[in-house]
């Protein structure tokens, strides 16, 4: 799930400057990071009936902030005077967006399957558009909203299987809700790491945050052993679990930090969007799902959704330049 890291990193514009090359190899860098994320939702789906949604969360980020400690060592005296000075801001943000984000999706993912989790957190960037104008008044255009409403009924699609008779029925799959509002938890997450501004070296910062993650994640995943809700530890466990927190964890963390110095935020951001393409094939290939008509007409109107955005944003700030 590298789009927990994408709202740590300021949206610079990083070493574009690098020979064609090096730019080639960044992006190469972007796109392995994100099939490492895809492979996440597998993994959590594969062991949803094994390994309680908390438990699985709890351990992942553990594991990842634990690796990821050393490489920012230079960086100590910053982190514990951030940590001094805005430690409840650190602990509400960075525990939103890297904790009780993920562990709602992987609460749904008991329910629902990996193609749909995939899809649904295509809307993310949406939704952290709509947020963005709300909480930090940032403008949004005739076009941008049109585009939400496009992909919104996208996302209805999927939810009621295709069949308006589903909805007036009231018969949803809770797990898709629940994955609804974990990409609605990162997209708040987003906006409010956005506000907040820290200044602190990125790698450093999201280390902070995946501390924050395990304190909220902590009383979650207590509250699953007291009910009794224990991980199986065979075999399949442990390599999900060890897939999520190395690989699909601080691997992936790192990696993504690597591509957003190289390519900036906006570009490696972008890159998000081939989560969704490596989430169908691989759940294709290791969990046996299959693409329906509903995936695909509701993919199909939130894809159009973004790229109203994304490419009348653009031609507008163009206009806005050149005037």
């Amino acid at each position: 799930m590298a789009i927990h890291v994408l709202a740590v990193h300021r949206d610079t514009v990083g070493t574009e400057q690098a020979a064609g090359g090096s730019l080639a190899a960044a992006y190469s860098v972007g796109v392995f990071c994100w099939l490492l994320s895809a492979g996440v939702y597998i993994a959590a789906k594969w062991v949803s009936s094994e390994m309680p949604p908390w438990a699985l969360c709890f351990w992942r980020v553990l594991i990842a902030w634990a690796i990821l400690m050393p490489i920012v060592y230079r960086h100590f005296g910053a982190m514990v005077a951030l940590v001094r000075a805005r430690g409840l801001e650190l602990l509400a943000i960075g525990g939103m967006g890297l904790a009780i984000c993920q562990g709602l999706i992987f609460v749904g993912l008991e329910h629902a399957d990996a193609t749909t989790a995939g899809i649904i957190i295509a809307l993310i960037p949406i939704i952290t558009m709509i947020l963005a104008r709300f909480i930090l008044a940032e403008p949004m255009g005739r076009w941008q909203v049109i585009g939400s409403i496009l992909a919104f009924l996208g996302i209805v699609v999927i939810i009621v299987k295709g069949s308006p008779a589903a909805l007036l029925r009231l018969d949803l799959n809770p797990g898709e809700l629940w994955i609804v509002a974990g990409a609605f938890c990162f997209s708040l997450y987003t906006v409010l790491l956005r506000r907040a501004k820290f200044d602190l070296n990125r790698l450093a910062l999201l280390v902070l945050l995946l501390g924050a993650a395990v304190l909220t994640a902590l009383p979650f995943y207590l509250s699953e052993l007291v009910s009794d809700e224990r991980s199986t530890l065979n075999v399949s466990g442990l390599i999900a679990l060890g897939y999520v927190a190395i690989p699909g964890g601080a691997v992936m963390y790192y990696l993504f930090n690597r591509s957003i110095e190289a390519l900036g935020a906006a570009r490696a951001g972008v890159l998000l969007y081939i989560q969704t393409i490596f989430i169908a094939v691989l759940a294709y290939l290791f969990l046996g799902e299959q693409l329906q008509r509903y995936h695909l007409e509701g993919a199909a109107l939130i894809v159009a959704g973004l790229l109203l955005i994304i490419l009348l944003k653009q031609t507008a700030g163009a206009a806005a330049t050149k005037a």
